[in-house]
């Protein structure tokens, strides 16, 4: 396994647990500001490899497209903050390889999005609004988690739009899907997603209690990719096989 971002916070837990795990083998550790034992750059490494999980930086995934198809490697992209031309690339990578690609690697984040969907399906005409927290060192909001939900409810609800916080005086309308981010403190993460009608509520919610379970979904993640055929695949798939 390539772990890319080693040396960050998500990429030194991938690391732990490769150590604790005696099926996984680190091939190579890669980080742009380099460290004992680290390659800073993923061209300078190129021996043998089944999987690479990136925890870097999202400016990085043309680097890393470039080199997984190159090198026929199966990729984990569990790096958020992507652009919609970054995303594009790794649609165009999912074309000649597998590839991985979660905003959230959680197990649990990824039933709490099949719940979504399914309260959007039964609950059609509800209000919808989300509330994400984070720590005050996030850099992207909303959060892509939060993204990810918002999607799951505008699959049930053709013309639905996303409102991001509200200002002003305006009244709000039945499509509207409401996105709200608060940073603060050290909060790992929580997404809630609150459906409302006249009559009654229904709230989903998923908290992490620690920053380990993302990296625990992104080695699930490489271990479930290795021998896939070429294409993009989704929490949603790796929740299908463990059922």
């Amino acid at each position: 396994m390539i772990v890319c971002g080693a040396g960050g916070r998500m990429g030194r837990e991938v690391l732990r647990l490769v150590e604790e795990e005696n099926e996984l083998v680190l091939a190579a550790a890669v980080d742009r500001e380099g460290g004992e034992g680290m390659y800073q750059r993923l061209s300078d490494f190129a021996g043998p490899a089944d999987v690479l999980v990136d925890f870097s930086y999202h400016g990085a995934i043309g680097e890393i497209m470039g080199y997984c198809e190159a090198r026929g490697i199966p990729a984990v992209i569990a790096t958020t903050g992507h652009t919609p031309e970054e995303l594009e690339r790794v649609a165009q990578g999912a074309e000649r390889i597998p590839i991985f690609h979660s905003a959230n690697m959680s197990v649990g984040v990824a039933l709490l999005t099949r719940l979504v969907r399914q309260a959007a399906a039964i609950f059609r005409g509800c209000d919808v609004e989300i509330v994400e927290k984070h720590h005050n060192r996030k850099l992207d909001a909303p959060s892509g988690t939060a993204l990810l939900l918002a999607d799951a409810v505008k699959s049930e609800r053709e013309g639905a739009v996303y409102v991001h916080g509200r200002q002003g005086i305006h009244k709000r309308t039945p499509m509207e899907i409401g996105i709200h981010s608060l940073r603060m403190g050290n909060i790992v993460g929580e997404h809630e997603v609150i459906f409302s009608t006249d009559t009654q509520t229904i709230t989903l919610k998923h908290e992490a209690h620690d920053r380990a379970l993302f990296a625990e979904g992104a080695v699930a993640a490489a271990t479930f990719l290795m021998g896939k055929p070429k294409g993009l695949y989704r929490m949603e798939h790796l929740l299908e096989e463990q059922e």
